[in-house]
């Protein structure tokens, strides 16, 4: 199969970079509009979009846009979804959404992996006199993208990883009160992060089915950045995109 993996920020496609690299296949970059640089592998294709729900539809979606209009990249196996039998649809067969996040606890400890049953964005909504209402319950749009149940179970259990909702937040929390207050709306999260939702998005309009995986950096709540394990979070997630490389070299 042909996956695109999008992270947030430049080290965390580094660790998923290095992780496909494991078989020993030469990585190729590739200059996008927009300033953004995808590394090529033959079964995936890595791109730091930026941080944020905005930034991460952005650069996923422009990835996704040129590749439907664009031939794979060489070494790269055909698709069954190129521009020529398929119009708009990218010759991709699935995109995940990958980085370090914050984790819930204690249900996602400290250089955890999670993998996303539910993407979810948090904070898309209405603050009322009776309580946050989501922008769904508001009648405009969603709050939540559903990966494939299979292939997310799949990767869960291959990664040893919590399996359970990751929510998307514009803001990352900071405080015990709204560590509190997602964990009263949202009872089963394992992660916050900041991409996922966005990502998702931009599939979404594609066709294309999402998986969101985060390594935990830091536990959801009060801001203590002494306490923070960046460096462990990037080598689980190096660890889990070595595990998954066979995977990706599937068959769609």
């Amino acid at each position: 199969m042909r996956v695109l993996v999008v992270t947030a920020v430049t080290a965390e496609a580094d660790a998923v970079s290095a992780g496909l690299g494991g078989a020993g296949t030469a990585a190729t970059e590739r200059a996008l509009p927009g300033g953004y640089v995808l590394n090529t592998r033959p079964s995936a294709d890595v791109l730091a979009a930026g941080v944020g729900p905005a930034a991460a539809a952005a650069g996923t979606a422009t990835a996704l846009a040129l590749a439907s209009v664009s031939p794979s990249p060489p070494g790269s196996p055909a698709s069954p979804a190129s521009p020529a039998s398929s119009g708009s649809r990218a010759p991709y067969d699935l995109v995940v959404s990958a980085g370090i996040g914050g984790g819930f606890q204690p249900l996602a400890p400290l250089g955890s992996l999670v993998v996303a049953d539910a993407i979810v964005a948090a904070d898309l909504g209405a603050e009322t006199p009776g309580g946050f209402l989501p922008v769904d319950e508001l009648g405009f749009g969603r709050t939540v993208h559903l990966p494939p149940p299979g292939p997310a179970a799949r990767i869960a259990h291959l990664l040893d990883a919590v399996h359970a909702p990751v929510l998307t937040v514009s803001t990352v929390t900071g405080s015990a009160a709204r560590r509190d207050e997602l964990t009263t709306r949202h009872p089963r999260a394992a992660a916050e992060a900041m991409e996922g939702f966005g990502v998702a998005e931009a599939a979404a309009a594609y066709g294309l089915p999402v998986i969101e995986i985060r390594a935990i950096s830091n536990a959801v709540g009060p801001r203590d950045r002494s306490a923070w394990r960046i460096g462990p979070a990037l080598d689980a997630l190096r660890y889990a995109f070595q595990q998954l490389s066979p995977v990706f070299e599937e068959s769609p």
